[in-house]
């Protein structure tokens, strides 16, 4: 069960791992307020857990990237019995990390800005939550996608105010990109809680990468193996 993060969706936030599909019943979900086509809504972490538990089923291996991973973490707290292992790629999971030094410095950076966001247009938040990212420029995208993509940025809500305060005790496997001291530290965290936590190059998606998909390939196997 692939869950994606707040940028492409479905199969497509996945490229790499489509191949897994010969070894593993592969399913790419699409998070609340997801769409081509419809308008973005607001996050929904209840809504989001719903639709990982019912593609689950009787229960499976989850596979999460940045905000995916909250409601993904979520389901295994509430819902251990359908999640058999958890992997987390670069998670967001800012509420566990909230009083620590570089997550402390993200809020402090970021919360203005999610505080006005309903105050301010789709390219003026995108702009300010690029520059405050990533120290660059961007445009409003000139397209249908690219538009609703920017709209349903600005609709995300912060991920350190998500009600998350444990970690779940299943299999967790989490990858990061070593690029951002913000994600290393929520990796920090949760290696100290018993999780397996490696790197691979690839920014802040590492999963993309050749060393990055071999990673997550082993610990699918792995988890697979050990449940047999």
């Amino acid at each position: 069960m692939f869950v994606h993060g707040a940028g492409s969706f479905g199969a497509a936030a996945w490229p790499r791992q489509h191949g897994l599909s010969l070894d593993f019943d592969c399913l790419y979900v699409r998070r609340h307020g997801f769409s081509a086509t419809e308008e973005p809504l607001p996050t929904d972490h209840a809504r989001d857990q719903a639709i990982i538990a019912d593609a689950l089923g009787a229960g499976g291996h989850v596979v999460a990237h940045s905000q995916g991973a909250v409601a993904a973490m979520m389901l295994a707290v509430e819902r251990p019995d359908l999640v058999r292992t958890l992997t987390l790629v670069e998670p967001a999971c800012f509420s566990l990390t909230a009083d620590l030094p570089a997550t402390s410095a993200h809020i402090a950076l970021m919360a203005p800005l999610f505080a006005v966001r309903h105050a301010v247009s789709d390219e003026e938040f995108l702009r300010s939550f690029v520059r405050r990212t990533f120290s660059a420029e961007a445009g409003m995208p000139n397209t249908a996608e690219g538009r609703r993509g920017a709209a349903r940025l600005r609709l995300q809500s912060p991920p350190w105010e998500a009600p998350l305060s444990i970690v779940p005790g299943v299999p967790t496997f989490v990858l990061t990109g070593g690029w951002e001291p913000l994600y290393e530290e929520v990796a920090d965290y949760l290696a100290g809680t018993g999780a397996i936590h490696r790197q691979a190059p690839g920014g802040h998606r590492p999963h993309d990468s050749e060393e990055g998909a071999a990673l997550v390939r082993s610990f699918l196997r792995t988890g697979r193996d050990a449940a047999v």
